[in-house]
């Protein structure tokens, strides 16, 4: 599908368009693709070392990163994506209607071909500053029906991909449960129960939301300085 987002960010680093409409839109997307029989495909990116970077080269030279990046995704990808930038140094690109091995062999092709390109500094050191980018990639309804799902399950593949050495582009897997008895308060699970009804998911789906909400508050406070 035609892109309807101009990828190019301003100098205050924010997006054309808000990160939450386009999530909105893609929910109701995911909502009805398993119905009609389509694969909702979404594609998250994140520079690595991109902290460390800011340190060494200031803000100047992030924008200079950031403003390449955006504009090289949306002219790779604008015949068929939505790219959004979801805040800091993380971009997602969504596909409406493609498969997740499409998608990965695309942002593979993409990935080789930005890997190619430096970024000079503007600190006049003349030192050309090699930038690279993780990405992990899931679909709807294979990985999920959910979006909070599936980009659960995109970011997850994007940590394997800076764990296995950074610089690649990993495809969302099966997640394997693992047992971790904690202690809660009656009231924290009697109003887990009541947002489970209301929401109509399970107290198991409303948990795993909260611990990654948790752990993005923090490694975002964090600065991502290893990622």
């Amino acid at each position: 599908m035609a892109s309807v987002l101009d990828s190019k960010i301003d100098p205050s680093g924010e997006p054309i368009l808000p990160y939450a409409s386009v999530m909105s839109e893609l929910e109701t997307q995911m909502a009805s693709a398993e119905h009609d029989g389509r694969t909702v495909s979404l594609a998250v990116i994140d520079l690595d070392g991109f902290g460390r970077f800011n340190e060494e080269h200031g803000s100047e030279a992030c924008d200079a990163v950031l403003l390449r990046l955006a504009n090289e995704l949306q002219t790779a990808f604008s015949d068929a994506g939505k790219v959004v930038r979801c805040g800091g140094d993380a971009f997602t690109v969504v596909f409406r209607n493609a498969e997740k091995e499409d998608v990965f062999l695309r942002m593979e092709t993409f990935r080789q071909r930005f890997v190619h390109g430096a970024v000079e500094p503007v600190d006049g050191d003349g030192v050309l500053y090699p930038i690279t980018f993780s990405a992990g990639v899931a679909a709807c309804p294979e990985d999920g029906t959910r979006l909070q799902d599936v980009m659960r399950k995109a970011v997850d593949a994007v940590y394997r991909a800076k764990v296995l050495g950074r610089n690649r582009v990993c495809l969302a897997r099966e997640e394997k449960m693992v047992t971790k008895t904690v202690h809660y308060t009656q009231g924290q699970l009697a109003g887990l129960q009541r947002l489970a009804k209301r929401m109509g998911v399970s107290e198991a789906d409303l948990l795993r939301e909260g611990l990654d909400d948790l752990l993005r508050k923090y490694n975002s406070r964090a600065g991502h300085k290893e990622s």
